[in-house]
């Protein structure tokens, strides 16, 4: 069905480890997030990778040995630098599970400060064995409230960072005023729409918040591979109708040059498209700007088949599509997701001709999310 697929496996007998990335700017708080996560057993047992240990920070307090370069923690979790290149360092931890020399249920893989998270997600996608034994459980981004702003007018890799997440957790709220942190938070969400934005307060977070976060899973139940898909409510004032108590407007910003470079299309087809029509739609989009597509993602209804598919992809590196057999009701919209940089509106427009053309007047909206 969808082009450029990616060596998958069955997803009605799903074993393949769940992948966390987490990424974010320097000092935005990775550090005291990983020994969080190391420090907790709600979630089983993690198996984490770092670039350097001494970049980790880990605390010494939860080490309980280390063994052949494998830190091994008082929660049973465990820490290893990357050995090599990252497919070899994950296909290592998983031979050794096989064999019964570590355990772990799940993955998380902290980058370094400003790296492109985009080659780890076509990592897990184009290595054959990783395909096989590991899926893309999320990617989750942390931004440095009292910062984040600055390293997103300076560095382009942070922007991208933003507009992949499918998490962003809004760090160190207490350096800043309210105003500032709701600005920021406004121009995160401008960035990627459907990403959840949370802001744990005092380093306060629940770990299991990280897990479960992709849509492309096959025991996605429907709310969530709407919520994947659907851009996020705005912020409600509760007291926005109290006379005399509405919090005054905020005053625009001006948006930066790294800003408009990412564009946002949310696309919702009430019909059922053909087959051929989307892959025609999605190869031409892949063939014309593959390399500027940092992420697509969707519910897509086909002619002749009952339930919904889930699909995901990276530039021109998709996984395989999730049927969703358990979907309910008769809402039969397709939601498709792009999130592009240098893709100008236009473009956008030209591209959804074809699917435009397939769909009855009155069954088409587009919800346009390109910053003006």
């Amino acid at each position: 069905m969808i082009p450029h697929t990616a060596n998958g496996t069955d997803h009605t007998k799903d074993r393949r480890v769940p992948v966390t990335v987490l990424t974010g700017f320097l000092g935005a708080g990775k550090t005291t997030l990983l020994n969080a996560v190391l420090s907790g057993t709600s979630a089983g047992k993690i198996a984490v990778i770092v670039n350097e240990f001494g970049e980790a920070g880990l605390d010494h307090d939860l080490i309980e040995s280390v063994e052949d370069e494998i830190v091994l923690m008082q929660s049973g979790c465990l820490c290893c630098s990357i050995r090599g290149d990252l497919a070899g360092t994950i296909a290592d931890l998983i031979e050794r599970r096989d064999d019964g020399f570590l355990q772990f249920e799940r993955i998380v893989i902290e980058t370094t400060g400003l790296a492109d998270p985009a080659p780890i997600l076509q990592t897990l996608l184009v290595d054959p064995e990783l395909a096989r034994n590991t899926r893309m459980d999320g990617l989750v981004t942390l931004v440095d409230a009292a910062n984040g702003a600055r390293t997103l007018d300076a560095q382009f890799e942070a922007v991208s960072q933003v507009a992949m997440a499918d998490l962003i957790l809004l760090s160190k709220t207490d350096l800043v005023t309210k105003p500032e942190a709701d600005a920021l938070a406004q121009r995160l969400s401008d960035l990627n729409p459907t990403a959840r934005i949370e802001r744990p307060v005092a380093a306060q977070f629940d770990p299991t918040k990280l897990w479960g976060l992709s849509g492309l899973r096959k025991d996605v139940d429907q709310s969530d591979a709407i919520t994947w898909t659907t851009p996020a409510p705005p912020e409600v004032d509760p007291l926005a109708n109290l006379s005399g108590f509405s919090k005054p407007k905020a005053t625009p910003r001006a948006v930066t040059p790294h800003d408009t470079r990412i564009s946002s299309e949310s696309i919702v087809l009430d019909a059922p498209i053909k087959d051929s029509t989307f892959d025609y739609w999605l190869d031409s989009l892949i063939a014309l700007k593959g390399p500027d597509i940092l992420r697509v993602k969707g519910i897509v209804f086909l002619q002749g088949i009952d339930v919904p598919f889930v699909f995901h992809g990276v530039q021109h590196i998709f996984d395989s599509p999730v049927p969703l057999k358990n979907w309910i009701g008769d809402d039969r919209r397709s939601r498709i997701v792009v999130i592009a940089r240098d893709l100008s509106r236009p473009e956008l427009r030209r591209s959804l001709d074809m699917l435009r053309a397939h769909q009855p007047k009155s069954a088409m909206k587009e919800e346009f999310l390109t910053h003006d």
